[in-house]
């Protein structure tokens, strides 16, 4: 096992998701308490019920670019939709620093199995402003994770391993344990990238990663692999990425 010290996290709600309980304030304050160097905010696509209007990505830019002395990114957490695509046009994509994109319930898609699911994921993943997908690892939405591991690696994806998929303050649990392990022992094989988040949706859970120790128990995974253990990776992975999208607004 490696010990193992985040110094990012890369999902995480505010109130303007409609389900989630504390404002980017609080989820700063919280960051700084913690030693996180940085956060990305990534409330809901307009897609799922409750969520945040369009108008609340648009004018993300009045965030300041630290608070608390932590670096906010300004982003989304993206519903992939029924035809492969997400919830947001590139051109607002274009705007915010970081994307995030995951499958959620009643979002408009009718996947039935896990070939569909996984086609959906790797679809969204040739979207060149997409940076990462959320809870790959899904009971409810099972995919084929070599097949995901591989494209993410063919496009230059960030996977997560989701800390809130196993918190035990939710009414339930849609983590796998064997299947996050698995994850971890491909991302590992193919030297992919692996966000270990908390999808905090109040603000005391920011940063705290510590239901994913298992798979730190049961896994070898090299920290460079993990790339929020170090917020100079993310930003220089997201630098990288940003000379790649140029041509594609």
């Amino acid at each position: 096992m490696i010990i193992l010290k985040i110094e990012a996290d890369l999902h995480t709600h505010t109130i303007a998701s409609g389900h989630a309980y504390s404002t980017v304030e609080e989820l700063a304050k919280s960051a700084s308490q913690r030693g996180l160097k940085l956060f990305a905010v990534t409330d809901h696509g307009i897609a799922l019920p409750g969520g945040p209007h369009l108008y609340h990505f648009t004018n993300m830019g009045v965030l300041p670019e630290k608070i608390h002395g932590v670096r906010v990114l300004k982003g989304v957490e993206a519903n992939i939709l029924g035809n492969g695509n997400i919830d947001m046009g590139r051109r607002l994509l274009h705007k915010l620093d970081f994307v995030a994109a995951g499958l959620h319930s009643n979002t408009g898609h009718n996947f039935k199995n896990m070939k569909e699911y996984t086609d959906a994921i790797i679809n969204v993943m040739k979207n060149p402003f997409v940076n990462m997908i959320t809870h790959p690892v899904n009971r409810y939405f099972p995919t084929n994770l070599e097949r995901v591991v591989l494209a993410a690696k063919k496009y230059g994806i960030i996977l997560e391993l989701n800390a809130g998929s196993y918190c035990r303050r939710k009414n339930s649990s849609r983590g796998v344990k064997e299947m996050s392990i698995k994850l971890a022992q491909l991302a590992q094989k193919h030297h992919v990238y692996l966000s270990l988040n908390s999808d905090a949706h109040y603000h005391d859970l920011i940063g705290d990663v510590s239901a994913l120790d298992f798979v730190l128990n049961e896994t070898q995974i090299d920290e460079e692999i993990i790339i929020n253990s170090s917020a100079e990776r993310i930003l220089s992975f997201l630098d990288y990425q940003k000379e790649e999208k140029k041509s594609a607004v």
